[in-house]
């Protein structure tokens, strides 16, 4: 391997942050791709794929051009249901954030995305949104005050907006306290070298 494609691997994997995004029951993979274009752009290694109603689909294999093929670079895993989905992730310390729309939901302003060094932001179907059980269930419920007269983004444009406000407070706070640990920034630059 060359060293200057080495040293970019380093870097990357240098900046990889321990934030999770979660996909439930997304209807169509090209805007899936669109999130993950957006998760490699901005260090998120992780996405969590959760098919319930929908049918499941391979980020490896499609929308590569929507992604522009940062579907190779990050790690997925998937769940049959939102439950077993939060089961691992509180089992595993982080702190479940749902986005909705709704009376209940705090402003994405006035929350401390920094407070928590392990985040899960859970995005839910281009048309319903996310379901009951996940809002339900999430440890906080998060919305994108919106000032226009259309009440809704795109799912990809959502989740671009709530990696990149995490990613400011963090960076603000000390960017290198969110990232992953050097043990495993090792495991993934041998895994990046690999692919």
């Amino acid at each position: 391997m060359r060293e200057e494609r080495l040293a970019k691997i380093k870097q990357v994997v240098s900046k990889r942050q321990d934030l999770i995004i979660v996909l439930e029951d997304i209807h169509d993979p090209h805007n899936a791709q669109a999130v993950l274009r957006s998760c490699d752009a901005f260090g998120v290694q992780k996405v969590y794929f959760i098919f319930d109603k929908e049918s499941r689909f391979n980020p490896h294999k499609v929308g590569k051009l929507s992604s522009s093929s940062a579907n190779k670079w990050l790690d997925y895993e998937f769940f049959t249901s939102t439950q077993d989905c939060y089961s691992k992730l509180k089992a595993d310390g982080y702190t479940v954030v749902a986005t909705a729309l709704n009376d209940s939901a705090e402003s994405m302003f006035d929350f401390g995305f920094s407070q928590n060094q392990k985040l899960a932001v859970v995005l839910g179907n281009e048309h319903r949104g996310l379901s009951e059980f996940a809002i339900n269930n999430a440890d906080i419920t998060i919305m994108i005050p919106l000032f226009g007269m259309v009440q809704s983004l795109n799912l990809s444009v959502t989740a671009a907006l709530f990696i990149f406000e995490i990613t400011r407070q963090r960076y603000k706070m000390g960017f290198d306290n969110f990232t992953f640990n050097q043990a495993q920034q090792d495991s993934l630059k041998n895994s990046f070298i690999d692919r």
